[in-house]
């Protein structure tokens, strides 16, 4: 009698539970220090033990969630200095990929990052929190994927998951009222071929965007 394995249904399923929380948390719709359980989340999603485990396991291994002593999950709660720590990784990476993507930013893609602009400035005028993070991190990923650096965009998208719900905490509490506009100097530098200009808007728009989740 043959047994059929199961395996890579439940693979499939945890990979699909895994990216879903992932982009939870990277856009900020799960508050800091929100609790995750496995049976909560086997039931929420209709999954078994089993892929729930491995998802979370993985978002865990990627600073996306925090496994205390008790092994309780939750999402991260930061402090003030692991704010700054993270928001210094953003100035030094974030600068060097948009450098890296400048040879290859033809009008296309500048074209692009103006429409996920255009959107990021929809969000800020219904302000949707959660809108204008997912936008804005599309905006700086759109950008940095043509830098063909793969590992350190890896790392820099970990930045993001781990500031995500510190972000739409803080920015919930303190709504924008215009679009960030260093965005619009970074689309000038593009246009211009202007590096070092770039280099400057991008890290200005990533400190500064920060500034207020140290307070």
């Amino acid at each position: 009698m043959t047994t059929i394995s199961t395996r890579p249904i439940e693979t499939a399923a945890h990979d699909r539970l895994y990216r879903q929380l992932r982009l939870q948390i990277m856009h900020g719709e799960l508050a800091p220090g929100r609790a995750l359980t496995l049976r909560g989340l086997a039931k929420q999603y209709g999954l078994s033990m089993t892929p729930v485990r491995e998802a979370l396991r993985r978002l865990i291994a990627e600073g996306a969630l925090m496994l205390s002593s008790s092994g309780r999950v939750t999402t991260p709660e930061l402090s003030n200095e692991r704010i700054e720590e993270l928001a210094a990784l953003r100035a030094l990476i974030e600068p060097e990929l948009a450098s890296r993507a400048l040879p290859r930013a033809h009008m296309a893609l500048i074209d692009r990052l103006s429409a996920i602009n255009t959107a990021n400035a929809e969000a800020v005028a219904k302000h949707d929190a959660v809108g204008y993070i997912r936008t804005n991190l599309e905006f700086h990923r759109t950008l940095y994927l043509r830098a063909q650096a793969p590992a350190m965009l890896a790392v820099i998208e970990t930045v993001w998951l781990q500031l995500g719900p510190t972000m739409r905490a803080v920015y919930g509490e303190i709504p924008r009222q215009e679009p960030p506009r260093h965005h619009r100097l970074i689309l000038a530098a593009l246009r211009a071929g202007d590096e070092p200009g770039l280099r400057l808007a991008v890290r200005t728009d990533v400190t500064q965007g920060l500034r207020h989740l140290a307070q």
